[in-house]
């Protein structure tokens, strides 16, 4: 492979970047039909049955007769849904960091930390050179997905912009390095891209965020970006950076040629229209991405403009109804047989040993075929402390309706129940939320998350009926910067780490109002 300083003033000519999104197009093109004529439940038992083979003489594939396993079925009978905590006590504690043939066959070069959003947990997520290999693919197919839709928005003639951990990955005992996902993606990139993709090596080793991020505004403003990915929440950041570096009024005029903003790890809707104001030109669209640290799930197509699962990455998923979790056989569909409109809870087998992963995200199918879903939830992020039965689309949905009544725009923000500290009068729940542009009328905003509530969530209305079983909604303002002073504080700042949104115990959300009124915010 030739080297980075080699390609580089190649890539830099105008013919040759020209020629580099040509070639795209062509394979974006390619790789949109190869995805609408797929035999999707096809090309899934292949997956299955092909890393069961490969796993069969682990641990794991000992221990689970993988060498009997033929059909779907027969994996389901000899597998059990699992979370994390179980395959770290049960394979992958002792053997920490040499999972040499653990639960996957060779060597694991990386391991992606996270931090647990649920748990405050970090969890040591294997990442095999196949799994390498699944993410780029799955890179590939959002870019194709994309630029199928919007030919006209050619992304090679610039540079794109990867807005996301640190390369200064940690040396384990046996030579792997762990590390953000984002971080690890970063470092694997392939050399004849990285002329094309902003920052240049060196700068992704800085550890410290508000630096990163300052330094990457102040040198990006002499890059010509065509496209940005990261968090919604450090995107808002960079923005502000990338203005103050520039003078500029907005984004399209310091970066004129950005065609794309790729978003993830959030909800995007409440930045939505915060992000259209900042950036300033309709020529920009967004697209979301649904990675998580075990494997990449789905990506956005623009035809449909909803998530679409990738099959053909080394990835085997399965989905069991949300009611089932915690019962000791669930029921568990693939996307052969997956019904629409019904809440489920996402499980994986990957390419870097996991088996039946219980990832902790819950979604719901829009279509079978071609599989599109949207992203719903956490399957620990719910609230129902009261009785009341919420789940964290319906707390997102009325939060950016109150946004939309009080006319402001919703960073961050978290919930919890309050309990009664007095007999004979109800708990309720509180809501700390950090504003873009100033505070709404606290009590107005509390009103039309309740109305909200009311009308999408048929336990919510009796629990609010006549304050009996449950108060009013209570909402706070938290100062800017207050989420990020917090996470800094629990040594959760910056990369992938993203603020909890739900805490049905509460005894986060005291934590939190606790510290933000101890410390001024």
């Amino acid at each position: 492979m030739a080297s980075t300083k080699f390609l580089a003033p190649l890539a830099n000519s105008r013919l040759v970047r020209r020629v580099a999104d040509a070639v795209l197009l062509r394979y974006a093109h390619h790789r949109t039909v190869q995805l609408d004529q797929m035999d999707v439940a096809a090309v899934q038992s292949r997956t299955l049955m092909r890393l069961v083979r490969k796993a069969r003489r682990t641990r794991f594939g000992r221990d689970h007769d993988f060498s009997r396993i033929a059909s779907v079925a027969d994996y389901q009978a000899r597998t059990r849904v699992r979370e994390y905590g179980w395959f770290w006590d049960t394979y992958w504690k002792d053997a920490y960091p040499r999972l040499d043939n653990i639960t996957w066959p060779g060597k694991i070069p990386y391991y992606a930390l996270s931090s647990g959003t649920t748990s405050g947990a970090t969890k040591y997520i294997p990442v095999s050179w196949e799994m390498v290999a699944s993410n780029k693919k799955a890179g590939f197919t959002t870019t194709a997905l994309f630029r199928h839709a919007n030919p006209s928005a050619k992304l090679f003639t610039g540079k794109f912009f990867f807005l996301g951990g640190s390369t200064d990955l940690r040396k384990q005992d046996d030579g792997s390095l762990a590390g953000d996902l984002s971080g690890i993606a970063a470092k694997e990139l392939f050399e004849f891209l990285r002329p094309y993709t902003f920052p240049p090596g060196e700068m992704t080793l800085i550890t410290n965020w508000e630096e990163k991020v300052r330094k990457f505004a102040e040198l990006s403003a002499r890059e010509p970006i065509t496209a940005l990915s990261g968090i919604p929440a450090w995107m808002y950041v960079l923005f502000a950076r990338l203005k103050e570096a520039t003078g500029k009024k907005t984004v399209a005029e310091a970066w004129p040629d950005l065609r794309l903003i790729v978003h993830g790890g959030t909800k995007f809707d409440p930045y939505r229209d915060l992000f259209k104001k900042e950036i300033g030109c309709d020529l920009v669209k967004f697209c979301e991405v649904y990675p998580c640290s075990e494997g990449f799930i789905a990506t956005e197509d623009p035809r449909y403009n909803l998530l679409r699962i990738v099959p053909d990455h080394n990835i085997f998923f399965e989905f069991v109804p949300v009611e089932d979790l915690g019962k000791e056989k669930p029921t568990r569909h693939t996307l052969a047989n997956v019904e629409v409109g019904v809440q489920y809870a996402v499980v994986l087998t990957s390419c870097a040993g996991v088996w039946s992963y219980l990832v902790g995200d819950t979604v719901a199918f829009e279509r079978r075929d071609p599989p599109l879903i949207r992203f719903t939830g956490r399957t620990k992020y719910f609230l129902s402390a009261f009785g009341e039965h919420l789940i964290s689309e319906e707390v997102e949905k009325a939060v950016a309706h109150a946004c939309e009544v009080c006319g402001v725009h919703q960073l961050d923000f978290h919930v919890g129940p309050v309990f009664p500290s007095q007999p004979g009068k109800p708990g309720h729940h509180l809501y700390l939320i950090e504003f873009a542009d100033g505070s709404p009328d606290t009590a107005r905003f509390a009103k039309a998350i309740d109305e909200e509530l009311s009308c999408i969530n048929e336990d919510y209305a009796p629990h609010r009926l006549g304050d009996l079983a449950m108060l009013m909604p209570e909402v706070r303002v938290v100062k800017r910067g207050g989420f990020d002073e917090w996470m800094k504080a629990r040594g959760k700042y910056g990369g992938q780490n993203k603020v909890p949104r739900m805490d049905n115990s509460g005894t986060m959300t005291k934590d939190m109002a606790t510290w933000f009124d101890a410390n001024g915010w």
